[in-house]
């Protein structure tokens, strides 16, 4: 069951239009991202690279860069340790290419997802060490890494952190004289609780997410935190600012697979970084996009999320993280389409895994009474951990539920965390610290460890002290505009374009159209996973239709609500009663030289006969 709302935010549309020169459905959009005041508008509209804030206001970015020079004047080697995610693999691949235009002496270590875990551990930081490592630059991790900094520092090494995750913090009261310390944030006003966020003892850390950092724009990912360090070395050594914009496209994916907001900086990375990415010369992203069919002139933020990340990730996830790096750093099109080639290859695997994992969560939620949690906690001791993310991603979009997926591991159970708009994550595990012997991540998506004996208590533990009503776990449908089938045509589909890309924090805008009367319908693809229709509206303007969702469970529906004799009418190519509301957004099919609008429905709601 869903709850459709319809936003029904209140400003002058009229001016709007009139400042900007746009439709009254686009500024009713923008008021509805919630952008007012003249500047946020037209920075909106206008995303250019002009509006990007000053990497100099970031905490530690002064020091980061006087080391940085320093090392490389010194030609002391320097050592990039990233992460085996897309964000990780992506700001390694930034620092690494721009260290070397600058002149380091300078190589990578990315962990390996099941042997060493997440970010920089005790054992790379030893062998960094054996091997004459002077310096050791983290990116998208570290900022945890409280001991293992520590034990390099012991070793007489310099250590730049670079990260954008969350501080790890511990509980303080305003009698400790917190309220003068910058780095304590308040946790809860009423009962004097606050928290001091501890930083790890390296030379220099800079995360945007630090309490002390003025830096305006938190919400980076670790490529581009990666991008602002270069910014400031290229200025440095003198080499021009356009240079660095080559890492756009870059940062576009990190940005869009780490499911950052899509708003402020993010949304000028990946709105530049798409136009870059559609004439990249960079042999390994060239040839991944030709073996997944993606043409370049529709190449969207979809694509980066969805095709290009997963392969990146795949390769993190199956195999070693490295080869995703290799392709990027491919510097000819034969090594970059074998690479290519693997990449999909490992993904087609990882989705075959993926599949066969979801359905063992689902029979385990279904059959094992955990259908009535507020917070599933679901272990699957023989699936490989990599696809925890993925599976707990799934399931939390089928039940509208936060998700833990927990699988076996050589230290115990790992697992990771996928949760819901009203659900922090992060907090929420926080407070069952004491079950986890490691844990970390952001408000909607986490990662832990602990010992298989924890792992019922942990369920219980979060479902018995959950804040979740029954209200949070219904789906809600957020409608932009009641917008009949009469306002579409192509000078529309040129206007919404000027909102791309979406993604979260600026979501496809979802249309609404009451009461449509289906004429008929037919079932396509080869897997039967789509229907297509013809629908009339009230003021008889008809309007084909594409619905990808569940195809059964639509028919199922009609059966119940109106008769299995008005479903057949629908194939039959008869005039039915059936009668729904849609949400939509709208397309423009392409078919034998032809352009006709066609709309794509999101959710539908049959009417009652």
């Amino acid at each position: 069951m869903e709850k459709w709302v319809l936003k029904n935010y209140k400003e002058d549309f009229n001016s709007i239009m009139e400042r900007h020169n746009v439709s009254e459905v686009i500024a009713r959009l923008v008021t509805n991202r919630k952008h007012t005041g003249e500047d946020r508008i037209k920075q909106y509209l206008n995303p250019m690279l002009d509006n990007l804030h000053n990497p100099m206001d970031m905490k530690d970015m002064e020091k980061a860069k006087n080391l940085l020079v320093q090392k490389l004047k010194e030609k002391k080697k320097i050592r990039i340790v990233g992460d085996y995610d897309v964000d990780g693999v992506t700001s390694t691949y930034i620092l690494y290419q721009a260290l070397l235009r600058c002149g380091a002496v300078v190589d990578y270590e990315i962990p390996d997802r099941i042997k060493d875990g997440y970010g920089i551990n005790i054992n790379i930081i030893q062998a960094a060490y054996d091997e004459g490592i002077d310096t050791l630059l983290t990116c998208d991790n570290g900022i945890a890494a409280l001991d293992q900094v520590a034990k390099a520092k012991e070793l007489g090494m310099t250590v730049i952190v670079t990260d954008h995750h969350d501080l790890p913090y511990q509980e303080c009261s305003v009698e400790d004289g917190s309220l003068s310390d910058p780095m304590v944030t308040v946790c809860d006003e009423e009962l004097k609780i606050y928290r001091r966020h501890i930083v790890p003892p390296a030379d220099a850390v800079v995360n945007p997410k630090r309490p002390d950092c003025s830096y305006p724009f938190k919400g980076l990912c670790g490529a581009a935190v990666a991008f602002k360090l270069i910014q400031v070395l290229y200025e440095a050594f003198g080499i021009e600012k356009e240079e660095t914009f080559s890492f756009l496209e870059i940062v576009a994916i990190a940005t869009v697979c780490d499911v950052m907001d899509l708003v402020g900086e993010n949304r000028v990375f990946v709105k530049h970084g798409l136009k870059q990415l559609k004439k990249t010369k960079n042999y390994g992203l060239c040839a991944l996009m030709e073996k997944n069919n993606i043409h370049l002139l529709s190449l969207s933020a979809y694509h980066l999320g969805f095709i290009i990340g997963p392969c990146l990730n795949a390769s993190g996830r199956l195999s070693t993280a490295k080869k995703g790096l290799e392709l990027l750093l491919a510097t000819d099109s034969g090594k970059a389409e074998a690479l290519a080639i693997e990449l999909k290859k490992l993904n087609d695997l990882r989705k075959e895994m993926t599949a066969k994992g979801v359905e063992q969560a689902i029979e385990q939620v279904e059959i094992a009474g955990m259908s009535k949690d507020k917070v599933l906690v679901v272990y699957l001791k023989e699936c490989h951990e990599s696809l925890a993310g993925i599976i707990a991603g799934r399931l939390k979009e089928r039940y509208n539920k936060p998700v833990i997926i927990l699988t076996a591991s050589e230290e115990g159970v790992k697992g990771s965390c996928r949760s819901i708009e009203a659900y922090n994550i992060f907090e929420e595990l926080s407070k069952c610290r004491e079950l986890l012997t490691k844990f970390g991540g952001h408000p909607m998506a986490a990662g832990l460890s602990l010992k298989e004996e924890n792992v019922d208590i942990l369920r219980t533990s979060l479902n018995s002290n959950t804040i979740l009503t029954e209200e949070d776990l219904i789906p809600k449908v957020s409608i932009d505009i009641v917008l009949p089938f009469g306002y579409l045509n192509e000078k529309l589909m040129e206007e919404l374009e000027i909102l791309e890309p979406f993604g979260k924090g600026n979501s496809k805008p979802v249309f609404a159209e009451k009461n449509v009367i289906i004429r008929k319908a037919a079932i396509l693809g080869k897997n039967s996973n789509v229907l297509k229709f013809s629908l009339v509206n009230t003021y008889g303007r008809s309007m084909e239709a594409l619905y990808f969702g569940d195809v059964s469970g639509f028919q199922e529906e009609i059966i119940k609500n109106y008769g299995k004799e008005e479903l057949d009418k629908m194939f039959q190519n008869r005039e039915t009663s059936v009668r729904m509301s849609i949400t939509y957004y709208p397309g423009i099919n392409e078919y034998g030289g032809n352009r006709t609008m066609q709309v794509i429905i999101q959710n539908y709601m049959l009417s009652k006969r």
